[in-house]
């Protein structure tokens, strides 16, 4: 039923819209799919949740008001399609199997320096998945996507005060969790 309403939105929206969608993808594409991981989209979801945010991009674009920011716009669907993931991943608590790494272009790096950055990335989402929901998207905004504290309060809704607030608490937790990362990897 969900695919027919969409499917008759997207034949009744307009064609600018449709573009600027499309736009909206090639420009921002990229750091919405970084940021839905670094929100807690598995890795192996992440994909339908990108698709997610870029459905609801399109339905949403005769609301937008132009004054604003597209990538605050953006970031703001993707945050709350984020929680929305987690929130049903805590009510499925399904057992998932080990996924299958995409296949690696020999061109890129070396396979240990992919094995490190593997590593790194693995390391970094452990860390940030420690952080409660509100104050990691304060802090994947601000120091991950590096946007300005004043346009993360407005992606976010809250006080700019607020978001400061979040901001230097996920600070001490995240790096409380860096400690005990280093400690773990300086063990035998």
């Amino acid at each position: 039923m969900a695919v027919c309403r969409s499917e008759s939105a997207s034949a009744s929206a307009p064609a600018s819209h449709t573009g600027l969608a499309t736009d909206m993808f090639r420009e921002h594409g990229r750091y919405a799919f970084r940021l839905l991981r670094r929100l807690g989209v598995e890795e192996a979801d992440v994909d339908d949740v990108l698709q997610e945010v870029f459905v609801v991009v399109h339905r949403k674009l005769p609301d937008f008001d132009p004054r604003g920011s597209r990538r605050a716009w953006l970031y703001g669907i993707c945050i709350r399609l984020a929680a929305d993931y987690r929130r049903r991943q805590r009510k499925r608590r399904e057992l998932r199997v080990d996924q299958v790494d995409e296949p690696i272009d020999p061109s890129a790096a070396t396979p240990l320096e992919l094995l490190e950055a593997r590593k790194t990335c693995a390391v970094l989402d452990g860390m940030l998945s420690e952080l409660p929901d509100q104050k990691r998207e304060v802090f994947v905004l601000h120091v991950i996507e590096d946007l300005p504290m004043a346009e993360v309060a407005e992606v976010l809704g809250c006080p700019l005060h607020t978001a400061y607030t979040r901001y230097y608490a996920a600070r001490k937790l995240f790096e409380a969790a860096a400690r005990r990362a280093r400690a773990q990897m300086s063990l035998p």
